[in-house]
């Protein structure tokens, strides 16, 4: 399969609000529309869900005001309590660790606070259930999997959430699962079954993985730029634009696939489209990671991917941009304020163990972070 992937920041932040692009594969795509598209494809996942990811015009708006309602600015801010004593217990954890000794802060800290947050939003408590949607969320993001991966997940990941609906449809909390659930059975029109199991995947799935790697790179980047990092502790720069510049020039998601052309669109009526024309139903690539260090923007390559946190520009579409705005970027830029400092303060003498050329990517071209991120803590005593 062959996609356009846009890589210019002005270009493609009007193609996503331009309604001439659509994120609907059974309206829009003919390869999904004529039975091209197979289960096994990796990305298959991506296009088959039923939820606002996929929705175009009424139906999207339909769903996202169903899901706004866990993502109010009250709801976000009165979650602060509980993410500042989530991150404070695990770096009591981090803390008991001797000195010197190794650990990987994506497994050990930028993981688990996303995914308690998202988790409790919507009520996962057993964690078997938590253990699972992860491997199954890390397994979507994996975008060379193999055919019987891709299959076995898919499987997996929808048992795993009809179950979570059965449990809640059985013993309602206070919790956004059980409020999707009563929107679906009070008014089936609002939101069918197989909408709700796929809103339940996009909201768990990339509520966490998102915040995963924001948290991974803002580390990476302080620890291999300490020049930055002083710049925060001497009150020059703020937690703020350390998170804005990460989102900027590495990308939590580098590549978002799939929209489709509606008709016939001529990109240099949109700007600098090099002559370049998207035939009606062609598959388009939003490239949030190129569209962050566009040259336009931000100067030569080597500037534009300089770790800045002074810099003037940070603009980005990371979340996003115009009706499919990511809902969860308030809360994912919560987590970091909240996060980052706490770490930086709690082990001042923190140090990669694994020089930066050494760290190995996720095998996605998705999602944009680091397998591991090795450090020490503290260092051992002599």
């Amino acid at each position: 399969m062959v996609a356009w992937a846009i890589t210019s920041q002005s270009l493609l932040k009007r193609l996503l609000t331009d309604p001439r692009v659509s994120k609907d594969p059974r309206r829009h795509w003919p390869a999904w529309i004529n039975g091209e598209i197979s289960p096994e494809w990796p990305l298959y996942t991506w296009v088959a869900v039923t939820n606002m990811f996929t929705a175009y015009g009424s139906d999207h708006r339909r769903l996202r005001t169903l899901v706004a309602k866990a993502f109010t600015a009250r709801r976000t801010a009165a979650l602060r309590p509980r993410i500042e004593a989530m991150v404070a217990d695990i770096l009591d954890g981090l803390a008991a660790l001797p000195p010197g000794e190794p650990t990987d802060l994506r497994e050990g800290y930028a993981y688990p606070i996303p995914i308690q947050v998202i988790c409790e939003l919507f009520g996962v408590e057993d964690a078997d259930t938590r253990e699972g949607l992860r491997r199954c969320v890390d397994s979507i993001f994996h975008t060379s999997a193999d055919p019987e991966e891709v299959t076995a997940t898919y499987s997996e990941l929808y048992a795993l959430l009809r179950g979570l609906v059965a449990a809640k449809r059985e013993t309602p909390g206070d919790d956004m699962t059980s409020v999707l659930i009563s929107a679906r059975d009070e008014d089936d029109s609002r939101l069918n079954e197989q909408e709700l199991v796929d809103t339940l995947l996009l909201m768990i799935g990339a509520g966490h993985e998102t915040t995963v790697n924001l948290l991974d790179n803002a580390i990476h980047a302080l620890l291999t730029h300490p020049d930055q990092l002083a710049l925060v502790r001497e009150g020059r720069a703020g937690w703020q634009d350390v998170i804005e510049e990460t989102l900027r020039v590495q990308a939590p998601v580098a590549n978002l696939p799939l929209r489709y052309a509606v008709e016939d669109i001529a990109l240099d009526e949109l700007g600098n489209g090099g002559g370049v024309v998207l035939r009606k139903g062609d598959p388009i690539v939003a490239a949030y990671a190129a569209a962050g260090r566009d040259p336009e923007i931000y100067g030569d390559g080597a500037d534009a991917a300089r770790f800045d946190v002074i810099r003037a520009t940070k603009e980005h579409l990371s979340f996003g941009h115009g009706v499919h705005h990511c809902l969860g970027a308030p809360l994912a830029r919560l987590e970091a304020e909240i996060a980052l400092p706490a770490l930086f303060t709690r082990f001042p003498e923190m140090e990669l163990m694994t020089p930066e050329e050494g760290l190995q990517p996720v095998e996605s071209f998705i999602s944009n972070g680091h397998r591991s991120l090795p450090v020490t803590l503290r260092p051992r005593r002599s």
